[in-house]
């Protein structure tokens, strides 16, 4: 079906006209000019995202249920990167006139799967035409206790550093998808050979997961990061950012960055360097945080939780310990929103 039979109005009902609300926050969501939120006692986050058709994905391999999906999961991550919990979001989509109502259906699939998954209210948004191809922005609502929210610029000296899960996966997962894409040109059957033994790769790329679980461990566990982000742009770039913002350093060691296995046999088969990859890559949707030291033995037990190096003064600077004891300044190397000539 044509987007235009529908019009703004009507494709917005057929996408959300069964969407009921799961917070008693939500005093009012799709259907008017806004939506009314009432959070009582606790602190509002909000955080937003846009996604852009040939800079951000490229749907000759991004399949339309996994766009909505990390389109919507890449938000909650922000979230959680406050000690936060997600609990509403809007969803603004600019759409040209290749794309269909059913094509639309199945993004929206993936954004309500998401939103099932981590209990968030899809409350509201926008859609418009567009001359660029798809652009996706949604903005995300959470809550926190005003005691419980962790910011950029609490690291202090002796902190251990912490990060979750594994690193670098989802950018070899990219590099994947972009050699076969090329393959496919010439022959679409080897490239599907390709993929084969590479799953894991894929869903680090394609669906990433928000870390939830590990938020919700940590409040178990009894520890409040003194600093914290989501690994969005790359390992490197996320501790500059940790560093400049608490005005301290911090030395990591490469041999205690986690990696997983099929990443290294990728980085191998590539000729890359896995500590760069997982450095550098970005997309992982990791958490990157600080503890204090009197709070190592109740880390320990926390699954895929992984310290890695310690918060330094200021005057040491920013390092990678090598495994030979070699120390080289980190640079933030990762994906840069406005590359020079764009």
């Amino acid at each position: 079906m044509d987007i235009k039979e529908l019009g703004e109005f009507g494709l917005i009902s057929r996408l959300t006209k069964d969407i009921k609300p799961q917070h008693s926050s939500t005093l009012k969501g799709i259907g008017d000019d806004a939506a009314v939120l009432d959070f009582g006692q606790e602190q509002t986050l909000v955080t937003t995202d846009i996604l852009l058709e040939g800079v951000h994905f490229n749907l000759e391999y991004v399949p339309l249920k996994h766009l909505g999906y990390k389109a919507a999961v890449v938000n909650f991550s922000d979230i959680y990167a406050m000690n936060g919990r997600p609990t509403q979001i809007v969803v603004a989509l600019g759409i040209s006139k290749r794309f269909t109502v059913e094509q639309m259906e199945e993004l929206f699939s993936g954004i309500r799967l998401a939103c099932e998954v981590y209990g968030v209210d899809l409350v509201g948004g926008d859609t418009t035409a567009s001359y660029t191809g798809l652009t996706i922005s949604i903005t995300c609502l959470g809550v926190a206790k005003k005691e419980d929210i962790v910011y950029r610029n609490g690291a202090k000296v002796n902190d251990l550093i912490c990060c979750t899960g594994n690193l670098g996966a989802a950018y070899l997962g990219l590099q994947l998808l972009e050699r076969e894409r090329l393959v496919a040109e010439v022959s679409p059957e080897e490239a599907q050979k390709a993929f084969e033994g590479k799953e894991y790769l894929l869903e680090r790329q394609l669906k990433p997961e928000a870390r939830k679980d590990v938020i919700e461990a940590l409040r178990k566990a009894g520890i409040k990061p003194t600093s914290m982000m989501d690994i969005s742009d790359g390992l490197s770039s996320e501790l500059l950012h940790i560093c400049k913002e608490s005005k301290v350093g911090c030395c990591v060691y490469s041999g205690k960055i986690p990696v997983d296995y099929e990443a290294v046999a990728m980085a191998e088969e590539l000729n890359f360097d896995i500590v760069t990859c997982a450095l550098n890559g970005g997309e992982d949707y990791e958490l990157l945080f600080t503890i204090d030291q009197k709070d190592y033995e109740k880390i320990i037990p926390v699954e895929d939780v992984n310290i890695i190096g310690y918060i330094q003064k200021p005057e040491l600077g920013s390092v990678l310990m090598g495994r030979n004891g070699e120390e080289i300044a980190l640079k933030a190397q990762g994906f840069d929103a406005f590359p020079e000539g764009k």
